[in-house]
C-alpha cells in the first residue's frame, strides 16, 4: 500500500462518490467550493456518507470571508461539529484566528473538543496568519491532527519551500497537507520539493447540464460569470493520475 494519500476537495456527495472510484484515500466535503468551501448540509453529509467507504472529513466554516467569527458563528460551528459527528464523519477541518492574524488557541481547543476524538485539521486559515511558524506550533498544541496549506503563497506550487520548512519544523508531530493548485501534472513534484505524504485537490471537469430548454443571461448568484448549465463534478480519472503520480516515487 502506498504511504501517500490524496484527498479530494468535493463539492457534493456525488463528486465524493466519484474521488472514491479514482482511488482517492479521503474526502474533504465541503459546500460553496468557489467561495473557498463552507459547511455542507446535513443531507449532503448524510448521502456522502451512505455513497462512499472511504474516509470522509467535513468542513466547519460558516460563510466566506475571514477567519475572525461571531459568537453567534461559533455557537453554528459548534453545532455543525455536533451533526457532522453524529452523522458518521472521519474528521472535521476548522480553522479560526484572531482580529490580529493570530491562531485563536481557545477556540480552537473548543472545537476540537467538540470533535469528541475525531481528528481535526486545520484549514488554510493558516495561509494567511501573520506568523506560520507561531501559528504551526499553536496548532499543535491544541490538538489538531493535520495543517492543510499553500505554504502562505496563492498555490501549493508556488509555496513550495515554505511547505517544506514546515513539514521540517513539523517533526513528524502533525501532517502537514499541500493543497491549493496541486494537479496531477504536478504533485510527484510537490512530493519531492516538500517532503509531504498527503495531498490536497478538487480535480474537477466540467459536464454540460442535460437541461433543453436554457434562459440565458439570468444567474442565480447575480453574476453573469457562473456558467448556469454547467456542473462541476470531480474527475475520477484526474484523482486517478495524481495517485499513480506519487505510486511512481515509492
Amino acid at each position: 500500500m502506498s504511504t501517500y494519500r490524496i484527498e479530494n476537495c468535493a463539492g457534493s456527495a456525488e463528486s465524493a462518490r466519484r474521488a472514491e472510484l479514482g482511488g482517492a484515500y479521503r474526502v474533504e466535503l465541503c459546500a460553496g467550493l468557489p467561495e473557498g468551501g463552507t459547511t455542507p448540509s446535513y443531507g449532503e453529509i448524510l448521502t456522502a456518507r451512505r455513497a462512499i467507504n472511504i474516509k470522509l472529513n467535513v468542513i466547519i466554516r460558516p460563510r466566506s470571508g475571514d477567519f475572525l467569527y461571531t459568537p453567534i458563528e461559533v455557537e453554528a460551528m459548534l453545532a455543525d461539529i455536533r451533526m457532522a459527528r453524529e452523522l458518521g464523519a472521519d474528521g472535521i477541518v476548522v480553522g479560526c484566528l484572531t482580529a490580529d492574524g493570530a491562531v485563536d488557541k481557545p477556540l480552537l481547543r473548543r472545537f476540537v473538543e467538540a470533535a469528541e476524538g475525531l481528528p481535526v485539521t486545520f484549514h488554510r486559515a493558516i495561509d494567511v496568519c501573520q506568523d506560520r511558524t507561531q501559528a504551526l506550533e499553536d496548532i499543535i498544541e491544541a490538538g489538531c491532527a493535520r495543517v492543510l496549506t499553500s505554504g502562505g503563497a496563492a498555490s501549493a506550487p508556488e509555496g513550495a519551500d515554505a511547505i517544506a520548512a514546515l513539514v521540517k519544523q513539523a517533526a513528524g508531530r502533525i501532517i502537514i497537507m499541500p493543497g491549493a493548485g496541486v494537479t496531477p501534472e504536478n504533485v510527484a513534484d510537490l512530493a519531492r520539493k516538500t517532503g509531504a505524504r498527503e495531498f490536497h485537490f478538487s480535480g474537477r471537469t466540467a459536464e454540460p447540464s442535460p437541461m433543453r430548454y436554457r434562459h440565458e443571461g439570468v444567474s442565480m448568484g447575480g453574476t453573469v460569470t457562473i456558467d448556469e448549465y454547467a456542473y462541476l463534478f470531480t474527475d475520477p480519472k484526474k484523482i486517478r493520475q495524481a495517485v499513480e503520480a506519487l505510486q511512481a516515487l515509492e
